[in-house]
């Protein structure tokens, strides 16, 4: 039996300081190939904080997080970002695109940083990603020319651009209409059907939990409850 592609292991994140801040506490879970996930619980429960850890972003106090059955806590921060960068997409509540580069440049950048590609590779994968998400009539176009729910779909492409198992979404509708928000959201859900993927979002909306496979819900900083809410995703 394959390893999960993440696993968190006794997880623990203390925030230092004369009173001393848990974040997150003794969290065990492991995450498999083609699972929709929603973290769910309460304002401050440490949501965020989990999703961060399990994608590196942030290091345990305690505990390890493995991925694809490695270790991670005992690697160089070179060896952690091209993990990131090779096994992991991220998208955020809000898009984080740079302002001075076309759609396109954004999402050739995490392909540029992980050095696979030929320039000309990157930019075909960059225009097919877009195109693939409605946006092949807007490649020339910088961020700021574009709806929020369309910035969002070019967010998910460029969380795609290393063609990583993972997608990790803290909060990805937070900022979005209504209309706006169900688009993204049978994006991400389309991204297990479709690709395969294993997307886990951070969400406050229980609307959209409820629609997801399997609900993961914290409450201060522990892991409360784990259950199976939909049938897996086929």
């Amino acid at each position: 039996m394959s390893p999960p592609l993440i696993e968190a292991r006794q997880v623990t994140r203390i925030l230092p300081g004369e009173v001393p801040v848990t974040l997150v506490a003794d969290i065990n879970l492991a995450i498999g190939a083609r699972e929709f996930i929603a973290i769910t619980g309460p304002s401050g429960s440490g949501k965020s904080s989990l999703l961060y850890l399990l994608g590196l972003l942030d290091l345990p106090t305690r505990g390890d997080v493995l991925i694809d059955g490695r270790s991670t806590t005992a690697m160089t921060e070179d060896e952690r970002a091209e993990m990131r960068l090779s096994r992991l997409g991220f998208v955020f509540q809000f898009h984080f695109l740079l302002p001075e580069f076309s759609i396109t440049e954004n999402v050739a950048l995490p392909m540029r940083a992980l050095g696979r590609l030929s320039a000309r590779g990157i930019t075909q994968r960059a225009e097919e990603l877009l195109a693939s998400l409605g946006l092949a009539d807007h490649l020339r176009k910088t961020p700021d020319k574009l709806s929020g729910g369309q910035r969002q779909r070019v967010a998910v492409a460029r969380a795609l651009a290393n063609d990583p198992p993972v997608i990790l979404a803290d909060e990805p509708t937070g900022s979005l209409d209504t209309a706006a928000t169900a688009q993204v959201f049978g994006i991400l859900r389309d991204l297990v059907i479709m690709r395969g993927k294993t997307v886990v979002a951070v969400t406050h909306d229980l609307n959209l939990a409820a629609q997801m496979q399997r609900r993961v819900h914290i409450v201060d900083g522990r892991l409360a409850d784990d259950a199976q809410a939909q049938p897996p995703v086929r």
